[in-house]
């Protein structure tokens, strides 16, 4: 089992910036891959961001690609999601996930933390 743990969110003007943070325990975090996904008001959950266990190239929604950068400290057990040029379209809940090595399902979920972009 894999706890995730977000921090980070909160309210921001268009144009600023957040780091997420998501805090993973009860297994070695290096041996998982990473996401993010977020659920806007009124909307179905999407992708955003993920990188694989082996840190090979990570990949983005077409929506945040060039805003938005997703890392990971496997030392710390610790995934990021660095926010930039935030516009109020990226006001959502930002939920991280994490699935094994050749999983094709993402298996755990954190709990969120609200993102409110204000314009």
């Amino acid at each position: 089992q894999v706890q995730l743990l977000e921090s980070g969110g909160g309210l921001v003007q268009a144009g600023g910036s957040l780091r997420l943070s998501c805090a993973a325990s009860g297994r070695t975090f290096s041996g998982y891959s990473m996401g993010w996904f977020r659920r806007a008001p009124g909307k179905e959950r999407e992708f955003v961001a993920a990188v694989r266990w082996n840190f090979g190239m990570p990949t983005y929604a077409d929506s945040v690609k060039g805003r938005f950068t997703i890392s990971r400290d496997n030392a710390k057990n610790t995934g990021y999601l660095q926010m930039n040029s935030l516009k109020p379209e990226d006001t959502a809940v930002y939920y991280c996930a994490a699935r094994r090595a050749g999983a094709t399902t993402w298996d755990y979920w954190g709990q969120g933390t609200q993102v409110t972009v204000s314009s």
